[in-house]
């Protein structure tokens, strides 16, 4: 009777997720707080994780029938980044709000829409810029320097869509705020997480199917 163990194939490629978040800790670690040059770099890293679709857990890709979901995947120990799945059934989609901090989006699986806003400093309604359609393996940044305000829906009337998001802070513990589309009236809240437990990153004792 041989002892070797057979990888079980249904378990995600965590070292991919794993080395995402090593070398998205490096760089922050090495730009500090340049901006352009972490979402330079960072777009980079984002783009080369969502290229391939076999590491995201299921727990984590769920939708959700009425609203969307934020899950989180990691949160650096000093609350540097946040790293989160968002999954959007069909029709589902956000307020327009900010963000406070800079973010990355990589659409993972499917489709979205990402509608950005102006908000005018004498107030009033938000201002739309034309909409985008954003195609599985692209990658957006927004922050307060380039643009903080949009709103995403998913794209597809018929299956769930999911992006990947790298924000600068511990994105559900952050104040932002939502914006009434007739007036611009802002609204504060915090989004907090789907989830109440995490993927366990760093159990290497169970076989996987992928090196990382």
């Amino acid at each position: 009777m041989s002892d070797r163990i057979t990888p079980d194939t249904s378990i995600p490629n965590l070292p991919r997720l794993r080395g995402f978040i090593a070398d998205f800790t490096r760089l922050v670690e090495r730009v500090g707080d340049d901006e352009a040059a972490l979402l330079d770099a960072g777009r980079l890293l984002l783009a080369d994780l969502i290229a391939a679709d076999d590491w995201l857990p299921e727990a984590y890709a769920r939708p959700d029938p009425v609203h969307y979901r934020q899950y989180l995947l990691h949160c650096d120990p000093y609350e540097r980044f946040s790293v989160v799945s968002f999954v959007w059934g069909p029709g589902q989609r956000t307020p327009i709000h900010d963000h406070t901090v800079w973010g990355l989006v990589g659409i993972l699986r499917g489709a979205e829409l990402s509608q950005r806003y102006d908000l005018p400093r004498e107030g009033g309604p938000p201002v739309a810029f034309p909409s985008e359609i954003l195609e599985a393996g692209s990658v957006e940044a927004v922050s307060p320097r380039i643009g903080d305000v949009h709103a995403i829906a998913n794209a597809l009337p018929d299956r769930p869509s999911i992006s990947i998001h790298v924000y600068g802070g511990n994105i559900g513990a952050i104040r932002r705020s939502v914006f009434d589309p007739l007036t611009g009236r802002r609204k504060p809240f915090i989004s907090g997480y789907a989830n109440s437990a995490l993927p366990n990153l760093w159990d290497r004792s169970q076989p996987v199917p992928h090196a990382a």
